[in-house]
């Protein structure tokens, strides 16, 4: 029982940087806590006099899970009704996320790095959220050093891409503000002010809640979009503010439930992306 206890304690200690590994490979709380009980069970059974580094036998276990995990998981969004967006966090009010940084948390980058190889993702959330070395990185995911930093540079030269440079969390909060100012109030020209040219908005219902199942491209189209359901969505509601992912979001309630957190990704050409998470399932952390 000693010897348990101490594997417990083990696993406790390292356990918030394993859920953001998990995390960040599979943009679900659920999967990532299922991950953790397979991990936990590992560890629990394993021949643990022989290990020499607890914490980097976790680390690698969880990442290589999470990169089988995400294979899968891959297949299941291929077919998901409509976008499919990670679910978000209240990064201010869960210490489980646990990362030394904030790399590969936001919804946007979540978003991207969905469409990256696993082996490749993997590299990246741990050089880049986790600050490992390559040698280790190299060792975790089952190959060279000199091939884990072409994993990690073709990871941020995807990303570098597909984003623009974004702005400081103060200017997002503030063009996030004044979306929301205008969306409620139907201000087509506004609307159209706000966004990027080539915006791109992604509304997250799953099925389970009436939500566009395609995404809504350019800063006319998305403002027309916008300004259409706002009498239908908008009255009733109050919007609060919170951390969503260590990005501004807004939280949208309607008679004490949250109905949809939404979150933009901007550059210095406006908003480009709209994250309008509204899928139940994924609404947990500000429902409860």
């Amino acid at each position: 029982m000693e010897e348990l206890a101490e594997a417990a304690s083990v696993f406790a200690r390292v356990r918030p940087r394993l859920f953001g590994i998990a995390y960040r490979m599979l943009g679900s709380v659920a999967d990532a806590e299922d991950l953790l009980q397979d991990v936990w069970l590992r560890w629990q059974t394993c021949d643990r006099s022989v290990v020499r580094n607890p914490d980097a036998f976790l680390a690698t276990t969880t990442t290589r899970l999470a990169i089988t995990a995400s294979q899968t998981a891959r297949v299941r969004h291929e077919t998901y009704v409509g976008p499919w967006l990670p679910e978000p966090i209240d990064a201010s009010a869960d210490p489980q996320l646990g990362a030394e940084r904030a790399a590969a948390l936001e919804v946007a980058v979540l978003f991207l790095l969905e469409k990256l190889p696993p082996t490749e993702r993997a590299a990246y959330v741990l050089r880049e959220a986790f600050d490992y070395p390559y040698h280790q990185i190299a060792d975790i995911v089952q190959t060279t050093e000199v091939s884990a930093r072409q994993l990690v540079s073709r990871a941020r030269k995807h990303l570098a891409a597909e984003r623009r440079t974004p702005v400081e969390p103060s200017e997002q909060r503030r063009l996030l503000t004044a979306f929301v100012d205008a969306a409620r109030t139907g201000d087509l020209a506004t609307l159209e002010k706000l966004l990027a040219e080539d915006v791109v908005s992604y509304s997250d219902g799953g099925g389970a809640v009436r939500a566009t199942r395609i995404p809504v491209v350019g800063a006319v189209t998305v403002a027309k979009y916008v300004r259409a359901f706002a009498s239908r969505f908008w009255p009733g509601t109050e919007v609060g503010w919170s951390d969503v992912n260590g990005q501004p979001a807004a939280v949208v309630s309607h008679s004490g439930a949250v109905i949809a957190v939404l979150t933009v990704s901007a550059s210095a050409e406006g908003i480009d992306r709209l994250f309008w998470l509204m899928n139940p399932a994924k609404l947990g952390a500000y429902t409860a």
